[in-house]
């Protein structure tokens, strides 16, 4: 290379954005250098694959260049079979094949089937594959560990067992594709078998494994595979993380990511959004704020997925203000993901028209909302009660952006109406769906129904339900709901025999708590023991004193049996929140504030003993129930009572 085409090959290596790319390509057209082969190949490879965005300005080059060759081909390939628009490599492919008298060599298949494989197109692919064993590159490794990949992506582990099976001599890199395979189509027992065959394992290999056990809900093989590893690297690590928190193991990935520290390991990326979609979905406050001082120090601050998460940590652990800050600090270009999570953040706290904002923020920073913001868009609206802002927005998605409503924007009207007691209206909207309404859909009417004790459209609703979800517990809750706030316990006893003689057990109410950085668990009616016994001691203390100083009244109204007064009174005292608030009290220290994840909607009875608590202790409650956050001070909720 002379110099001029060294420093355009080095101006490239430097090139991050299309906006320096076309600057260095309008110097090479100066100078001369477009004709050059390795010049041009280098310009076309950083602009379909290195920097995003640039596909199309690939395309547009390769049409530029006289003679292009197979490289530049293949590269063009690789880009389209890499990218969100895999079927474009197609064309390329049919255009490179009819234009080059040179025979298609090994990349250009792998490349290709890898589009194949990413559009799950069988038929394409087994295209491919003949033609593949018309160029005799069958039996090339690279092509046939391709070919294996593709039928995995296609949902066909035969087809790429048989591939497998007929290489003459495959190497570690088509035993971890054929492992990889049978992982993919669900075959844990077929991966097994692979993985104790293999002559040779690698790291990868073991990686695979685990990441295979994981995917299966196979935790406890994953840990004993992971525990037999000759070695392990960040990516071993994190998949552990992952794998525990998604599964709502949140002890588990907190204590992986206690022993890889202990290990001395760096975590990468994956790992650390892992545990904080642990703390997010654990509500664990404190040690999210350590994880933070971890992240700035590890100078990973920079990476917009980490500060994402940071975001949802705090927006789900019940600090909308420092959701907030990690928002206003973030670098300069957020996603759209960050905008999307900021206003979830505002809206599951009720802040609806700070939501709003927001989105009117990101479309004046030029971003496009995409189907997901409007769902949050339409939740803020919904909890705030924002009804006519609400419907304005539904229309705005369709007609300005072009958006057609999934089942999920037709879910969140249908809830906007039936907060707001329009109950008719929701079911009239309901029966006008361009679809089918899923279970989803009529168990929100039907919850809405609950709470504003419309026996007869409950009924109703519930009939729909029992023919698309018979077996759904949640649906038989609702109804026995309806029926106790009325009064009508013969119809709440005919509900509960016809769960009993279906063998439908009601979901248990379960609250989590975090106290000095460690989550502890309460569950409704769960055996006794010595952290449930310090509960209780304390919620017996709390619950006289509220009595006494701010005139508490059991609200039992809800309760599902013909009982006694006091026997009501006893079933709502044992609700798991008040016993996660009470071990709050006693173990943690004063002034500081009481954060609860609940898996299911809190009772008004609950509601009210937390606002009597924050008034009578003076303290900050914040709980976080299976759809929104309850901000309890002075006496007073942050929902005002509209949840």
């Amino acid at each position: 290379m002379n110099t001029a085409e060294q420093l355009c090959v080095s101006l490239l290596s430097k090139c991050k954005t299309l906006k320096t790319v076309k600057q260095v390509h309008a110097f090479v057209c100066k100078t001369g250098l477009d004709a050059h082969p390795l010049v041009s190949g280098k310009l076309l490879l950083h602009c379909a694959v290195t920097i995003s965005g640039a596909l199309e300005y690939a395309r547009r080059l390769l049409l530029h260049f006289r003679n292009p060759d197979a490289f530049m081909y293949n590269t063009l390939i690789r880009g389209f079979a890499e990218s969100d628009t895999p079927h474009n490599a197609f064309d390329v492919f049919v255009e490179m094949h009819r234009k080059l008298i040179d025979p298609l060599d090994s990349f250009s298949f792998a490349f290709i089937l890898k589009a194949a494989a990413n559009c799950r197109s069988l038929r394409d692919g087994m295209q491919l594959h003949c033609q593949a064993l018309t160029h005799g590159l069958d039996t090339h490794l690279f092509v046939g560990t391709t070919i294996i990949s593709m039928y995995a992506e296609c949902g066909i582990v035969s087809f790429a067992r048989k591939v497998f099976e007929e290489m003459s001599d495959p190497n570690v890199v088509a035993w971890n594709a054929i492992l990889t395979a049978c992982f993919r189509c669900g075959d844990v027992e077929g991966a097994e078998t692979m993985f104790d065959r293999m002559p040779l394992r690698n790291l990868t290999s073991w990686n695979v494994l685990l990441a295979g056990y994981v995917k299966a809900d196979e935790l406890e093989l994953a840990k004993k595979a992971f525990f037999r590893m000759p070695m392990k690297d960040d990516v071993s690590w994190s998949t552990m993380i992952v794998g525990y928190a998604q599964s709502g193991c949140f002890d588990e990935a907190f204590g992986f990511f206690r022993e890889l520290q202990g290990e001395g390991i760096r975590p990468n990326e994956a790992s650390l959004t892992g545990v904080l979609s642990a703390c997010a979905q654990a509500g664990a406050f404190e040690f999210g704020k350590i994880l933070h001082g971890l992240v700035e120090k590890a100078g990973f601050l920079w990476m917009i997925s980490v500060n994402n998460a940071l975001l949802d940590t705090y927006s789900k652990s019940g600090n909308v203000d420092m959701a907030r800050l990690v928002f206003k600090r973030m670098p300069e270009k957020k996603s759209i993901i960050s905008w999307t999570s900021m206003i979830a953040g505002l809206a599951m706290h009720g802040y609806g028209k700070e939501a709003i904002q927001v989105f009117h923020d990101m479309e004046a920073s030029g971003f496009r909302p995409d189907g997901i913001t409007f769902i949050s868009v339409l939740y803020a609206c919904s909890h705030a009660g924002l009804i006519n802002e609400g419907c304005e927005y539904f229309s705005k998605m369709r007609y300005l952006y072009g958006i057609e409503p999934a089942i999920e924007h037709y879910g969140c009207m249908v809830d906007l109406y039936g907060r707001a007691g329009k109950l008719q209206k929701a079911y009239d909207f309901v029966s006008q769906l361009p679809m089918s309404p899923n279970a989803v859909i009529w168990r929100t009417l039907l919850g809405a129904c609950s709470v504003h004790g419309n026996v007869e459209l409950a009924e109703q609703v519930k009939e729909v339900l029992s023919k698309l979800d018979p077996d759904n517990s949640g649906d038989h809750v609702l109804l026995s709901n309806v029926y106790a706030v009325a009064g009508k316990w013969k119809d709440v006893a005919a509900v509960r025999r016809s769960m009993a003689d279906q063998r439908i057990k009601k979901t248990p109410g379960w609250s989590v708590i975090e106290v000095d950085k460690v989550v502890y668990s309460f569950t409704a009616g769960e055996k006794s023991n010595k952290i449930t016994e310090e509960a209780y001691e304390k919620l017996r203390d709390i619950m006289l004193k509220i009595r006494v100083d701010g005139g508490y009244v059991p609200e039992v109204g809800s309760v599902l049996h013909d009982i006694e007064e006091e026997d009501k009174e006893d079933s709502v005292f044992r609700h798991s929140e008040k016993l996660a608030v009470a071990f709050g009290l006693a173990r943690l220290r004063v002034g500081m504030n009481i954060r609860i994840v609940k898996n299911l909607r809190v009772c008004r009875d609950c509601h009210m003993v937390m606002k009597l608590i924050s008034k009578v202790y003076r303290l900050e409650i914040v709980v976080r129930d299976r759809s929104r956050f309850h901000s309890f001070k002075d006496g007073s909720c942050s929902c005002k009572d509209y949840w």
